[in-house]
Order: structure tokens, then C-alpha cells, then sequence
């Protein structure tokens, strides 16, 4: 698979460069400053699977682009990095098919995390969208947060299911942490994102943020 990092810095174009070397996935990595150049390159170069966007670009506002790629490109995942941590901004931009949202104030494992959950085929949700502190992933709901969960006629299984869902765990890595068939992993997604009133995962992540579940850290264990 072939990277693209759009950033207009180039010591942050440098950094990233170094972060995805160390990925056997990639096989390549390219490099554009400018939303012009970005486009270019995903025209003019077939197998680009993953871009990795920054969206203050020098001539083109990020968001937008963000849409285009995911409309014009649908087969690339798109992570955006920014130095921006408004929530608002965070849930906007995976309410727009992000395959993640990362902080340029991130650590490089933090990074490295994030990015293998996604080559995986999850999507990396920020803590930071919660406006809470990263707990380990081994942390088990409340009581409370249990009974809540109970009340909108949540199974126990598919707390569990949401609790990794909560983590960014795709449907294949929640199948096979939890040995159940990939088909019963997606109908538990479906139910619980019924029961939240959600329409997708990231309105359910922050819908159960409000029973009390806490969003893990980014830990692969497939």
C-alpha cells in the first residue's frame, strides 16, 4: 500500500515519513504541500490506500477536501492530523468518513497505535472527543454504567461489544476477541446503535460516554 502525507511543513512531512517507515504495510510513502499537489498525486498514482491530511492547507480549506477524497477516492482511508482539539471539529471530521482523528499533540506510539488500528480496518477515535483522560482498555464499566446500558435493553454481550467499540475495534478484531461470528458482531452493532439512537459509531461512542463507559486506549490485540 502507497501513503500520502499532505502537510504544507515540511519537518512534520519529515516526522511522518518516519512513523509510517516503520510500517511493513507501506511500501511507499509520497509527500504534498498543498491540497493541489495531493490531488495530483491521488489522480496520477493508482494503489494510494491511506492519506494522512492535514487540514490547515496553505489553498484549501480541509474539510471540504476531506469530502472530496472520500468522494472521488472512496477506496483510501483518510486520517486527518491537526492541531486542532475542538470536539466539535473531531466528531465533524469522522461524521465525514475519517478513518481517524489524530492530534498533532499526540505521541508517536499514540500515533503508531492509531494507525495500525486502522490499517486493521477500525477507526481511531480520540479520547480527547470525550473530554476525558485515556483509561487502560482493561477497565471494566460500573455498575452503574452496566445498568444503564441494561435499561436501553442491551444484552451483556453487546455491552461487551460496545465497550470495544469504544476502544475503535473493527467488527473482525471484536469477532475474534470475543469468539463470536462476524455476522453476530454486526447485528450487536446494529442493536446498539438502535438503542443509543445513533447512526453511526462515533454518535455511539459519544451517546455512551453518558452511561459512564470509558473509552480505551488504543492497544491492538488481534
Amino acid at each position: 500500500m502507497l501513503a500520502l502525507i499532505v502537510d504544507d511543513h515540511a519537518l512534520i512531512r519529515d516526522a511522518l515519513r518516519g512513523v509510517m517507515g516503520s510500517f511493513g504495510e507501506i511500501t511507499a510513502v509520497l509527500e504534498a504541500a498543498t491540497a493541489a499537489d495531493a490531488e495530483k498525486a491521488l489522480a496520477e498514482t493508482p494503489g494510494i490506500g491511506l492519506v494522512l491530511l492535514d487540514l490547515a492547507l496553505p489553498d484549501r480549506d480541509g474539510l471540504p477536501f476531506l469530502k472530496s477524497i472520500r468522494s472521488d477516492h472512496p477506496g483510501t482511508s483518510v486520517v486527518v492530523l491537526s492541531a486542532n482539539e475542538d470536539r466539535t471539529q473531531m466528531s465533524t471530521v469522522l461524521e465525514n468518513g475519517a478513518a481517524g482523528y489524530i492530534p498533532k499533540s499526540a505521541t508517536r506510539e499514540v500515533m503508531r497505535s492509531a494507525l495500525k488500528l486502522v490499517f486493521s480496518g477500525g477507526i481511531y477515535v480520540p479520547p480527547e472527543i470525550l473530554n476525558r483522560p485515556v483509561v487502560p482498555p482493561a477497565a471494566k464499566p460500573s455498575p452503574s454504567a452496566i445498568q444503564n446500558a441494561a435499561k436501553l435493553g442491551l444484552t451483556e454481550r453487546q455491552i461487551d461489544v460496545l465497550q470495544l467499540m469504544m476502544e475503535g475495534r473493527s467488527n473482525k478484531v471484536i469477532c475474534r476477541q470475543l469468539d463470536i461470528a462476524e455476522a453476530t458482531v454486526k447485528n450487536h452493532v446494529t442493536a446498539i446503535l438502535r438503542a443509543l439512537g445513533a447512526t453511526n459509531r462515533t454518535e455511539a461512542v459519544v451517546a455512551a460516554s453518558a452511561l459512564g463507559l470509558s473509552l480505551g486506549k488504543v492497544v491492538s490485540r488481534s
